[in-house]
């Protein structure tokens, strides 16, 4: 049944909700989402007052570091209340926007509740952005409020916040985590509350994420109480969160597949622990793996091969560990076969986006399909489509574009009607631009991002492809394989090839040859083949292969 026939049947037409300035979900699709228990009306203030209340003196949060912090379900959502009491009588007010940009510490928890508590919106940024996607950010919402660490990794955010807010009458506030400077001092803010905050509705927008596109500035992800809770539900539920989880948060906070899937939220509301880590590598992460006895976390795959290698030299012990999930881009097989023997756990791939759809592997599937495939989705309501380059549905076993609607899934991006009018179908399919091919379980295996496909003389190569049959190589840790412009093929493909430590050096013709003996098509052989040290990477981890293009344009 279409978006306009479900609207119809519930006597109301698609719209957009007041307040969310984004396409939403049709009367029909909603009363459907809640009478299957999906949407439940709970709020995230409400969920860690509930907390708070049901297990007040368990740890919720662990801030390791020279002075290590811990915070219990009862201060969390004390602290909560306080930072919420101490923005309103500052002027922030419900559907205000704030842009939040801090690292991996406490005190991000703690404003995130607070900004729910009063229904503001917290608008995610990350560490690694600076004035362009700041001083976008902060116009395009309007932003009312800005917070900032001190400074973090060698970098002054206090300057970088005086130029924006010069930039931008919007900008009333900014709050830092540390020495003001000329700023607020955050830990200045919080009072005590006067009564209660009237808050958000649970069918109301809870924050703002960006898009996780590669190009052009980012487009803004509203998500709701009731869809975002729902992912969190889920996720819990297949990943085997409970009370006793102890989640290693080692990505950025505020993106959202360490937030939600399950992420440091997902442990939240399952009543378990969230422990902060500073950075991502092994000498970070690996000691506190041990002293915390963390039973799960996160991987990008360029940090999982990380990882995987540095497991068999680490004095520390990991023992704890019981599940890594590895997400956020395509995870080749060949990396995965080595991660459950070195880490000594279970591997669980997930395949998602900002949007919405979330794909897992499961724990009961064999190996072949874990290390194969990037997982089904969450909800029997998740609808997916694979489809041809004119919306044509493909069988299985085909590869196609990735449509997708859910219960979870947005229905438009925030203030950008001419962008949602070719992202969205019609009938409020998200158009992913992956490209997948769906196996007759409902397992997903990703192929790649359709603007990375290279079309070199007229033959489509996936980049992943190649990269899986480059990283057999004994040699080889990582491969990035791009397209670069030809005159005479439109696109020839170039291999970025890192080697293992300790490996003997390769050659191009060497690197080729294996590729070629592999029995891949001929025109899939990299036409080139350059050895670098590492990949630029973008401000979650993952391989920017705009960078690469660049680059390979430049020579």
């Amino acid at each position: 049944m279409t978006d306009n026939a479900l609207a119809a049947e519930a006597g109301s037409p698609p719209a957009t909700t007041p307040g969310l300035d984004a396409p939403t979900w049709p009367a029909g699709f909603a009363e459907r989402y809640r009478a299957a228990g999906h949407w439940r009306g709970e709020t995230f203030g409400e969920m860690l007052r509930d907390r708070a209340a049901t297990h007040p003196d368990r740890v919720a949060l662990v801030e390791p570091g020279a002075v290590r912090r811990t915070w219990t379900y009862r201060q969390l959502d004390e602290n909560a209340d306080r930072l919420a009491a101490g923005f309103a009588a500052r002027g922030i007010r419900k559907g205000d926007r704030v842009v939040l940009q801090l690292p991996n510490v406490g005190e991000f928890v703690e404003v995130v509740f607070a900004l729910f508590r009063i229904g503001a919106l917290p608008v995610y940024t990350l560490p690694a952005h600076r004035d362009t996607e700041i001083a976008h950010l902060c116009a395009a919402t309007e932003a009312v409020a800005y917070v900032i660490p001190d400074r973090n990794a060698g970098f002054d955010h206090r300057e970088l916040a005086t130029r924006v807010k010069d930039a931008n009458p919007s900008l009333r506030e900014v709050f830092v985590a540390g020495d003001p400077g000329p700023h607020t001092a955050l830990a200045d803010v919080p009072r005590e509350p006067d009564g209660a905050l009237a808050g958000p509705l649970a069918h109301e927008l809870a924050f703002l994420q960006l898009s996780g596109g590669t190009t052009g500035v980012p487009k803004l992800i509203p998500r709701t109480h009731d869809d975002y809770l729902y992912s969190l539900r889920g996720s819990n539920e297949i990943c085997g969160v409970d009370g006793g989880t102890r989640f290693l948060v080692v990505l950025p906070a505020a993106h959202n597949y360490p937030m939600s899937s399950p992420g440091w939220l997902g442990v939240l509301y399952a009543g378990g622990t969230a422990v902060l880590s500073p950075a991502p590598d092994p000498g970070t992460a690996f000691p506190l793996v041990e002293r915390e006895r963390i039973t799960m976390t996160g991987l990008v795959p360029p940090l999982a091969l990380v990882w995987t290698e540095a497991a068999a030299k680490t004095a520390h012990d990991l023992s704890s560990l019981e599940l890594v999930l590895v997400g956020g881009a395509k995870y080749s097989a060949e990396a995965a076969r080595r991660l459950e023997p070195a880490l000594g756990c279970r591997l669980m791939q997930v395949f998602g986006m900002a949007e919405g759809l979330v794909n897992y592997t499961r724990l009961d599937d064999d190996t072949e399909t874990v290390v194969t495939t990037q997982g089904r989705p969450i909800s029997a309501d998740d609808e997916v489509r694979v489809v041809d380059d004119e919306d044509n549905d493909l069988p299985d076993g085909e590869f196609g574009h990735l449509l997708t609607r859910g219960p979870y899934t947005i229905r438009g991006y925030w203030r950008a009607p001419e962008h949602n009018a070719r992202s969205f179908t019609g009938d409020g399919f998200y158009r992913t631009g992956d490209i997948v091919r769906r196996l007759p379980s409902g397992h997903l295996v990703v192929e790649g991002r359709a603007k990375d496909q290279i079309n070199r003389g007229g033959e489509k190569i996936a980049p992943e492809e190649v990269e899986n049959v480059i990283l057999g190589h004994p040699s080889v840790h990582d491969v990035s394989v791009v397209g670069v412009p030809d005159e005479y093929l439109g696109e020839r493909s170039l291999a970025y090839v890192v080697l293992r430590e300790g490996a003997e050096p390769l050659r191009a013709v060497a690197v080729k040859r294996f590729v070629r003996e592999r029995g891949i098509a001929a025109y899939k052989v990299p036409d080139l083949v350059e050895f670098v040290d590492a990949f630029p990477q973008t401000g979650v981890g993952k391989v920017s292969k705009k960078h690469q293009r660049s680059a390979a344009e430049q020579h």
